[in-house]
């Protein structure tokens, strides 16, 4: 039977039970049989307290490897492989006690549970063990190996705190000189409820030892969790980066804060520090020259009778004070009319900055805007930026930007533009189309409609952006190597047909046949 920490009530019924086997070498009586039927019932309870205990642990670490698969998913791991044993004997040996119940006509009467044959019977023949029992042998062999194994490989603190492979031992008795094998000693020749009482103590057993087992896996990673050792110290300044002439300000702190933390000493960059409050440690000193600055030094405190020592390590960085926004146009420093101009606008060190110009709105994203110019008459927009420094003091800036029409777009053909040569059947299949080369702005023009001239016959106007059949007519009656004209091209922007373009470059078709 499993021993580890037993309450005194595990203990007492323990004893009891002790001492009911011995009286059993007497002439048992009733009163005696029924005894061993009440404490059976308590053991049951017993162990019905434990797998309910064990559940809620067994919750509880389902929810931490959730919470931090890092540190509980091996050891949920092993959890449920204990639980999965732990099950399997219990469930086994109820199996067994239902068996041996229905030899019985009310299995609540104890006092007629006097007779060892049922039980016997099971676990032995011939004076030997039979097939049942060593199958119940196996059956805690398993278990128990099955346990020890994982103990012994990962939890050695628990495994010799709860000696699983001495607590489920099954090796011969030693009784009075003579070797006697352990399901014998335990079982033979017992009345029927005493049987079946050993049996729920082995079941209490297994729970009680599979709740130690996994109370010891939950409270030492718990454990593990609140060491110091496993935490590094992080500087926390007031923010991320300082003026030049400026004092740094900030925090040196655990990464788990604990108020009541108590560091022996404290030092910085070769400096001892003496202003630590609620387990953070206060730092001040001049932020030194511009560029990045290092902070080194070590925290110190007592664990246990040693000196427990945690590096610091960081950086941050010192820039000079500014006195002047950085602005900057995505499409160099010129905004177009007709099209959305993405812009950047931020001051150094700031982090919320106002900006205003005709057009000017926030976009989505930190310092971006857009800037929309086309109802914008004058050939110049200037954008006001300003902005509040940690200290409160107001920064402000301003930059003007030119403001140019969409360029020139130029005809094409078969997406070509200029002179191209092509055969007479292509031509009278191409898409028209006009592009704006070399801009920086990716645009579709739509062609709405163009005039087509063939040499020596009138001009067609077509509609759209292909050779309708009057210009095909025209087309087939051009020669071979004349050059045919599609100009006064006809072209919107797509999504903004109000925007009106310049005049489109025309496109000549020399035809190859």
């Amino acid at each position: 039977m499993a021993s580890g920490k037993q309450s005194p009530r595990q203990k007492m019924i323990n004893l009891m039970y002790l001492v009911f086997i011995a009286m059993m070498a007497l002439n048992m009586s009733k009163e005696v049989l029924t005894a061993f039927g009440i404490m059976n019932e308590k053991l049951d309870k017993t162990a019905s307290t434990y797998t309910e205990r064990n559940s809620a642990l067994m919750a509880g670490l389902a929810t931490k490897a959730e919470e931090q698969p890092g540190k509980y998913t091996s050891i949920k791991k092993d959890a449920d492989r204990i639980h999965e044993l732990s099950t399997d004997l219990a469930q086994y040996i109820e199996g067994i006690k239902k068996e041996l119940i229905t030899s019985v006509e009310d299995p609540t009467d104890y006092e007629e549970m006097d007779k060892s044959n049922v039980m016997d019977e099971m676990f032995f023949a011939s004076g030997r063990i039979s097939p049942k029992g060593e199958e119940f042998l196996n059956k805690i062999q398993q278990y128990r190996e099955g346990v020890s194994e994982i103990l012994n490989s990962r939890y050695n603190t628990i495994a010799q705190k709860v000696n699983v492979q001495q607590e489920f031992a099954t090796e011969p008795q030693n009784v009075e000189g003579a070797k006697i094998p352990w399901l014998q000693y335990k079982f033979e020749g017992f009345p029927l409820i005493a049987s079946i009482t050993q049996l729920t103590q082995i079941q209490a057993d297994v729970k009680s030892t599979e709740s130690e087992i996994l109370s010891s896996m939950f409270s030492g990673q718990l454990q593990s969790d609140v060491s110091l050792t496993n935490y590094q110290a992080i500087v926390v300044p007031d923010k991320t980066a300082f003026f030049s002439g400026e004092n740094f300000k900030g925090k040196v702190v655990l990464g788990r804060v604990d108020k009541t933390l108590q560091f022996e000493n404290v030092i910085i960059n070769g400096k001892k520090v003496e202003s630590t409050e609620a387990g953070q440690v206060m730092l001040n000193f001049p932020a030194g020259n511009v560029g990045e600055q290092k902070i080194t030094g070590e925290l110190q405190f007592q664990e246990g009778d040693s000196i427990v020592k945690i590096p610091v390590s960081s950086s941050y960085a010192v820039i000079p004070k500014p006195n002047s926004a950085v602005i900057s146009a995505d499409k160099m420093n010129v905004v177009y009319r007709g099209v959305q101009n993405p812009m950047t606008i931020s001051i150094p060190g700031v982090g919320n900055v106002s900006a205003n110009a005709p057009g000017l709105r926030p976009a989505s994203g930190a310092g971006s805007y857009v800037m929309d110019v086309t109802t914008l008459q004058a050939r110049e927009v200037t954008i006001n930026v300003s902005g509040k420094l940690p200290g409160g003091e107001t920064v402000s800036d301003s930059k003007t930007f030119r403001v140019k029409d969409i360029p020139r777009p130029v005809g094409t053909i078969r997406g070509e533009d200029g002179s191209v040569s092509m055969q007479r059947n292509s031509l009278e299949i191409a898409n028209v189309g006009a592009t704006l080369p070399d801009f920086d702005f990716d645009l579709k023009l739509n062609v709405t409609g163009f005039k087509f001239k063939v040499p020596g016959q009138p001009t067609i106007i077509v509609n759209g952006s292909r050779l309708d059949d009057r210009a095909k007519s025209a087309l087939r009656r051009a020669g071979r190597g004349e050059s045919v004209q599609i100009y006064d091209i006809e072209a919107q922007l797509a999504g903004n047909s109000s925007y009106k373009l310049k005049k489109v470059a025309p496109v000549v078709i020399e035809l190859t046949n």
